[in-house]
């Protein structure tokens, strides 16, 4: 049974894997034929798992924002508040553009196929969109406690932010990112939450 489950999970590894690279190539215009290829799996294989290349897309987008998200929280535990790594979050999916920028780029790819795929897989998309939300809600909860943020409801505050993050970051895949843009969007956040710049945190 554990041997199955490794089998499985490295199967489907290197179909996201595949799917990745071809995303960084050519966007999603592959072919389910040319991701068998790359992945070096038989076509079975694939059907075995996702019932569409849609729902290959699906995994991906689900993947790499698990993946963003767990190198996120671990290159911000050093920070030294909520606030700080809440600023951090936000900041840093907007920066990561500059990295993801040509033809054929990821950001480029999240943009085209998002719409396409809220759509056709509504609820599940939302969830391969959570962790980011709860990554926010973690740090929008914590600097409530420490008095340094006041939102109405943070779990309504992080859905808006992820979804204006989320935005801006769609925006941004065609359009030129101005220096500014990622410091105006923390003001507007901050602002939101109830925080000021210069806040302290409260002593327990």
């Amino acid at each position: 049974m554990q041997r199955s489950r490794e089998r499985i999970a490295n199967q489907v590894r290197l179909m996201l894997d595949a799917a990745l690279r071809l995303i960084r190539e050519k966007g999603d215009a592959f072919t389910t034929q040319e991701l068998v290829k790359e992945a070096g799996v038989a076509l079975q294989t694939f059907y075995r798992y996702f019932a569409s290349k849609d729902e290959l897309l699906l995994a991906v987008l689900a993947d790499a924002m698990n993946d963003a998200c767990t190198r996120w929280a671990d290159a911000a535990k050093d920070l030294p508040d909520p606030v700080a790594r809440l600023r951090f979050y936000i900041t840093t999916v907007i920066e990561v553009l500059d990295s993801e920028a040509g033809a054929g780029g990821t950001a480029k790819f999240i943009v085209s196929t998002h719409w396409r795929l809220h759509q056709i897989f509504p609820e599940e998309l939302a969830e391969a969109e959570k962790p980011f939300v709860d990554l926010l809600l973690a740090e929008i909860s914590a600097g409530a406690d420490a008095g340094l943020l006041a939102p109405a409801n943070p779990e309504w505050a992080a859905w808006f932010i992820a979804e204006l993050v989320r935005s801006v970051y769609h925006y941004h895949a065609h359009a030129p990112l101005e220096p500014e843009a990622t410091d105006h969007l923390w003001e507007f956040c901050l602002t939101a939450l109830g925080g000021t710049p210069k806040a302290t945190a409260r002593k327990k």
